[in-house]
């Protein structure tokens, strides 16, 4: 997916403008069954055996050790269906600025595990408290480029939440259909390549709101969905 360079590369200022590959062939959505809450459990206490397609970003990774994080991929457990709650950051973040995300953050001494991390973090950017968090399981560990190695902590979250949003770090909430992330018509793949030649290719999930905003949802937090497929789709 991604390939080794042994210099530094400029950052991707517009992932909208990068180009889509479209040579991949098509791939069958997550059949709906698959997607209620207990086939949620269901998977996750018998994991089936498969292989992430996506875990690194190396194509701008320093050479010191990564730095352990994690993130809550929280399920919400809509009458409607199950969706996915996700954050914009705010714009005037150093790094990540106005991007989609998962809750979440780097591991502190105090945390026990990377489940500690993702229900802290979770808590302390929107307010989520962990008494509505049901823990399902974890995916790979997924290496940044940024030099964190981040595990994504899946989650079920009790429809009668209340958020209350960091207004440093966290610009908006929102929730997108599991069944709209978990069907491959709806994944980008896109190709950006340096004057060089070097290249990197990235995920892309744009969501279209009901008022017509869109989200842009790629990088890391696209992989990770991505990952989420692979593993409700074999």
């Amino acid at each position: 997916m991604t390939r080794a360079v042994s210099t530094p590369r400029r950052l991707i200022s517009d992932p909208k403008g990068v180009p889509i590959d479209r040579s991949a062939p098509p791939l069958s959505p997550v059949p709906a069954e698959r997607l209620h809450p207990l086939a949620l459990r269901e998977r996750f206490h018998r994991p089936p055996v498969w292989t992430p397609e996506l875990i690194d970003d190396r194509w701008r990774l320093g050479t010191d050790p990564p730095r352990a994080a994690a993130v809550l991929v929280p399920l919400v457990m809509r009458a409607a269906g199950v969706s996915v709650l996700l954050t914009e950051r705010t714009a005037h973040l150093s790094s990540h600025a106005g991007q989609v995300a998962f809750p979440g953050g780097r591991t502190e001494p105090t945390d026990a595990s990377a489940v500690a991390t993702a229900l802290r973090e979770t808590e302390e950017e929107i307010g989520l408290s962990r008494v509505h968090v049901e823990i399902l399981g974890q995916m790979p560990q997924y290496l940044t480029g940024s030099g964190f190695s981040v595990t994504p902590v899946v989650g079920l979250v009790e429809p009668d939440h209340q958020l209350t949003l960091d207004d440093n770090e966290v610009a908006e909430s929102f929730e997108v259909p599991l069944a709209f992330l978990m069907d491959p018509v709806n994944h980008q793949r896109r190709v950006y390549r340096w004057d060089d030649g070097a290249e990197r290719s990235f995920f892309a999930m744009p969501w279209c709101r009901e008022d017509g905003r869109e989200h842009f949802i790629w990088g890391v937090t696209a992989a990770m969905l991505r990952n989420l497929y692979r593993f409700l789709a074999v």
